[in-house]
């Protein structure tokens, strides 16, 4: 295990502030290509208080700025968002899943390894909550990126849906097996296999806060305005 250090931290978002942090960046992502839907968000969603939720903030170490942010969900509370629109095969409903939505990242030139690191955050996050299934939608041409990392169609003879939480645009919806990463083949020889599983980064926080630790329950993100973030 090799460690490396970032240019930026990355963290769950616990406070009012990194909550706006990460929606004025998501607003401005989307304006860049959906400007449509950007115009919904300019305030926070509903679902970025929901029980079972964790919003990932990336924020420069050089002067606090955002520079990345992907919303989790899983489905211990609530099914996930994309189920609004779709019906999940069994194997997929009958087992521990989460969804990342709202992926965001601004046009710095460490953009590239910010996503990086927001991917690994979402596999790292989940493996520590006993997540079965990762799934996420891409619309085109976003889906050939997760079909670099080895994300694979959930329904191959439908291609493109339109997804009522991504403003009806058409998405691929896509799915990874987390729990047995490691054992896939295709994984142990991924280019992105050793900054996945056998590098450290320390500026990379996911630890939750102690009262959900001791309660055995996962990090919901920006419930509790009080909370302190983590150093």
């Amino acid at each position: 295990m090799t460690e490396e250090l970032l240019p930026f931290t990355l963290r769950l978002v616990r406070t009012p502030a990194q909550l706006e942090k990460a929606v004025e960046l998501r607003h401005l992502a989307y304006a860049r290509h959906l400007p449509g839907l950007a115009e919904t968000l300019k305030e926070p969603e509903s679902a970025d208080f929901d029980d079972g939720v964790a919003v990932l903030l990336a924020e420069s170490k050089l002067d606090g700025s955002p520079l990345g942010t992907m919303r989790i969900q899983t489905n211990e509370f609530k099914p996930l968002c994309l189920e609004q629109s779709v019906e999940l095969p069994e194997w997929l409903r009958s087992c521990r899943r989460a969804e990342a939505t709202r992926l965001a990242v601004t046009n710095d030139k460490v953009s590239r390894l910010v996503k990086a690191i927001l991917f690994k955050a979402y596999f790292v996050y989940c493996r520590q909550i006993g997540i079965e299934w990762l799934v996420i939608a891409g619309r085109s041409p976003i889906d050939r990126q997760y079909e670099r990392m080895l994300f694979k169609d959930v329904f191959p003879e439908l291609g493109y849906i339109p997804l009522r939480h991504a403003g009806n645009l058409p998405h691929r919806v896509m799915s990874f097996h987390l729990a047995k990463a490691e054992e896939h083949g295709g994984v142990a020889q991924h280019p992105m296999f050793d900054f996945f599983f056998r590098t450290h980064h320390p500026d990379m926080d996911l630890t939750p806060p102690l009262s959900e630790m001791a309660a055995g329950r996962p990090h919901y993100a920006a419930q509790n305005q009080g909370a302190a973030s983590i150093n």
